[in-house]
C-alpha cells in the first residue's frame, strides 16, 4: 500500500462514525403528557403558527419581481409542496415518542453528519428567517412615520447596488432585533394569553383585509394594459412558489405535538390538511385583492399590504394593517430566536458543536453565549441583506430539509427493523406476520418477476432505487428548469434526456413498490408510499432550482463553513463518539434541561400545557 493511505478498515470506521445514531435512553418512557388535544386544537395551533407569515413577508416581493397577479397560483402550488412534506414529517414525528425537531429525527434515523448538517441549515434559516421578519417590521414602522426613516438614512448613508444588499443599511431592523434578544436574554417571555391575543388580532385584520379589499377591487388591474395576469410567465410562476414555501413552515408544530392528540394516527392528517387548505386560501384571496385593488407593478414590495390602502387613500385602514403585522411578526420574531437557542442548545449538548453554546445562565435560564453570537449575526444579516435575498436564503434550508426528511420516509419503511431501540416496539399487525417477508424484501407474490434482484443482499436494490430515484428526479427537474436557458440542447437531445429521466424515475417506483414495507398500526403513516414521497422530492427539487444561483453560492460557503466545524470540532466532540470511548467524560448539560430552560414563547411555565407555540420548527 502507498504510503500516506488510509486502511480499508479505517475508511470502514471513519464511514460508520459519520453514521452513527442518536440513542435516547429516556424515550422509552411512557410520555406523562395528557391526550387531550382534537383535530381542532391541533388545526389552530398550526394555523396560528403559520398564518400571516407568508402575507406580511413576502406577497409584495413575489407579486412585484416574480409572479405579478399569477402569485395566487405560486401559493397554491407551494402550498401542495408543504402538504406532501407536513404529511411525512408527521409519521416521522410519529415515530418518535417524544418531541423533537429535523435535527432530532435525522440523528436517530439517518447518522450523525446528516443531522449536524441539518442542524447547520436550520441555524441559516432561524437567522435569515428573523432577519427578514425584522426588515419587514422595520418597513411597516417606517410607514407609519411617512417613510422619514428611510428617506433619513438614505440621505446620510446612500443607495447601494449591490447583489444580495439592500439598497441602504436597514439600522431599524438591526435595533428591533438588539431589543428583543436584549428581552430574551433576561428571561422575557411571551405569556400564553398575549400570543393569543395577538393571533386574534392578526387574523381579524386578515379578514380586514379581505373584505375591505372585495369593496375595492378594480378587475382592470388584471387586464393586458397594465401587463396582464402572469407577466413574467410560467418560470415566474414556479421562481414564486419557490418562494412562497416560506409561508408554510408552520406545520411542523402539528407533527410534533402529536402525542397530546385524543387520536393522533387520525387527528394529525386531518388537522395538517385542513390547516394547509385554509392558508393556502388565506393568502390566495389576499394576494387576489391585493392586485385588484392598485396594478401590480405600483406596489412598494416591503410593506405592500399597507401601500395599497394608501394608494386608495384609506390611510386609517393602513394603520390598522401595520397594526396586525406587527401583531403577527412579534410572535413569529420570539418563535425564531428561540428555535435558534434550542437547536444550538440541542447540538452543542449533543457535543456536534462548541460546548460553550450549551451552557445556560443560572439565574435567567437562557443561554447568553448563543443569544449574545447568534443574535449579532442575525441583526448583521439584517442590516445589510435584502428581504428576497434573506427570503430565498430560508427557503432553499427548508426546502433542502423537507426533502432529505422526505427520503428519510422511505428509507425507514423498507429497513429490516428500526434503527434504534428509542423507536420503541412496533405493534403487531396480525397474526399473521410471523410469516410475512421482513422490510426490503422482495413481495412474495412480484418474486417471479424479479429474478434480476435474487443475487441482491436484503435492502441493497432498495438503497439503489433510492438513490437512482433521486438522481432521475434531478435530472429531470434540471432538463425541465434549464432546457432553453441553460442546456442549450437541440431538440432530441431535450426529448431524449426528458425521456431517460422520465423512464429512469419511473422504474425506481417501480422497484421500491415491490419491495415489502413496515406497516405500524399504532402511528400515522402517510398512504402510498414511495409515490407520495417520491412526488414530494420531484416537487421539493423543481422549486429549489427556481431560487437564485447567487443564493445558491452564499449557501454553499455557509455549508463549507459548517463542514469545517464538524470535522475540525464535532466529530471528536461528539456524545456518542464519547460512548464510543468510556474513558472519556460525556459533555456536560442535558438536552431535556435545555428545552426546559427555553420554554415556548406561549407557554406559562407551570400552568399552560406544552404544545402551544412549541418551537420546534419555525
Amino acid at each position: 500500500m502507498a504510503w500516506g493511505l488510509p486502511s480499508t478498515a479505517s475508511l470502514v470506521r471513519f464511514c460508520q462514525k459519520l453514521n452513527r445514531l442518536k440513542t435516547l435512553e429516556e424515550s422509552t418512557r411512557e410520555t406523562s403528557l395528557q391526550r387531550h388535544l382534537t383535530t381542532l386544537d391541533l388545526t389552530l395551533l398550526g394555523v396560528g403558527a403559520t398564518v400571516g407569515l407568508g402575507l406580511y413577508v413576502l406577497t409584495g416581493t413575489v407579486v412585484k419581481e416574480m409572479a405579478g397577479p399569477a402569485v395566487l397560483v405560486s401559493f397554491a402550488v407551494a402550498g401542495v409542496a408543504s402538504l406532501l412534506t407536513a404529511l411525512c414529517y408527521a409519521e416521522l414525528a410519529a415515530c418518535v415518542p417524544r418531541r423533537g425537531s429535523s435535527y432530532l429525527f435525522t440523528y436517530m434515523f439517518m447518522g450523525e453528519l446528516w443531522a449536524f448538517l441539518i442542524g447547520w441549515i436550520l441555524i441559516l434559516q432561524c437567522l435569515t428567517g428573523g432577519a427578514a421578519i425584522a426588515r419587514v417590521w422595520s418597513s411597516y414602522l417606517d410607514a407609519i412615520c411617512s417613510h422619514h426613516i428611510r428617506s433619513f438614512t438614505v440621505a446620510h448613508v446612500g443607495i447601494w447596488q449591490v447583489p444580495l444588499l439592500a439598497q441602504y443599511p436597514d439600522f431599524l431592523a438591526a435595533g428591533i432585533l438588539l431589543l428583543v434578544s436584549a428581552f430574551v436574554s433576561c428571561g422575557v417571555r411571551i405569556s400564553s394569553w398575549l400570543n393569543h391575543i395577538f393571533l386574534a388580532v392578526s387574523l381579524v385584520v386578515v379578514l380586514f383585509i379581505i373584505i375591505l379589499g372585495c369593496v375595492l377591487a378594480r378587475p382592470h388591474n388584471w387586464s393586458a394594459e397594465e401587463g396582464g395576469f402572469a407577466p413574467f410567465g410560467f418560470s415566474g410562476i414556479m421562481a414564486g412558489a419557490a418562494t412562497c414555501f416560506y409561508a408554510f413552515m408552520g406545520f411542523g408544530a402539528i407533527a410534533v405535538s402529536s402525542e397530546e392528540a385524543q387520536n393522533p394516527k387520525r387527528a394529525v392528517p386531518r388537522a395538517i390538511a385542513i390547516s394547509v387548505a385554509l392558508v393556502v386560501g388565506t393568502n390566495i384571496l389576499v394576494s387576489t385583492v391585493l392586485t385588484l385593488m392598485v396594478p401590480w407593478h405600483s406596489l412598494d414590495p416591503d410593506w405592500a399590504l399597507t401601500d395599497v390602502f394608501y394608494q386608495r387613500g384609506y390611510s386609517w385602514a393602513g394603520f390598522i394593517v401595520v397594526a396586525g403585522s406587527i401583531c403577527a411578526m412579534t410572535t413569529v420574531l420570539f418563535r425564531y430566536i428561540f428555535f435558534l437557542l434550542h437547536i444550538i442548545s440541542a447540538m452543542a449538548t449533543d457535543g456536534l458543536f462548541f460546548q460553550v453554546f450549551a451552557h445556560v445562565h443560572p439565574r435567567t435560564q437562557v443561554p447568553m453565549v448563543g443569544i449574545l453570537v447568534f443574535m449579532v449575526i442575525m441583526a448583521f444579516l439584517a442590516l445589510l441583506l435584502d428581504l428576497k435575498t434573506l427570503v430565498q436564503f430560508r427557503c432553499i434550508g427548508a426546502l433542502l430539509v423537507y426533502t432529505f426528511l422526505v427520503t428519510s420516509i422511505i428509507v425507514l419503511r423498507f429497513q429490516k427493523a428500526p434503527p434504534s431501540s428509542s423507536l420503541g416496539p412496533v405493534s403487531p399487525v396480525g397474526t399473521e406476520q410471523a410469516s410475512a417477508p421482513e422490510p426490503g424484501q422482495p413481495r412474495p407474490a412480484l418474486r417471479p418477476y424479479l429474478g434480476f434482484l435474487g443475487g441482491c443482499r436484503p435492502g441493497a436494490a432498495v438503497a439503489w432505487a433510492l438513490g437512482v430515484l433521486v438522481a432521475s428526479a434531478i435530472t429531470l427537474d434540471c432538463v425541465l428548469v434549464f432546457w432553453d436557458s441553460a442546456l442549450h440542447l437541440p431538440l432530441w437531445g431535450y426529448t431524449l434526456l426528458l425521456l431517460l429521466s422520465s423512464v429512469m424515475f419511473l422504474l425506481s417506483l417501480l422497484v421500491l413498490g415491490a419491495h415489502q414495507q413496515q406497516r405500524r398500526q399504532d402511528t400515522f403513516q402517510i398512504p402510498m408510499v414511495p409515490l407520495t414521497p417520491a412526488l414530494s422530492i420531484l416537487l421539493n427539487i423543481f422549486l429549489m432550482l427556481h431560487l437564485s444561483s447567487l443564493a445558491w453560492l452564499c449557501f454553499s460557503i455557509w455549508m463549507l463553513i459548517g463542514l469545517v466545524v464538524y470535522f475540525g470540532y464535532g466529530i471528536r466532540h461528539s456524545k456518542e463518539n464519547q460512548r464510543e470511548r468510556p474513558g472519556l467524560t460525556a459533555p456536560r448539560g442535558s438536552l431535556e434541561e435545555t428545552v426546559q430552560a427555553l420554554q415556548p414563547l406561549s407557554q406559562t411555565p407551570a400552568q399552560e400545557p406544552r404544545h402551544t407555540g412549541q418551537p420546534d420548527n419555525p
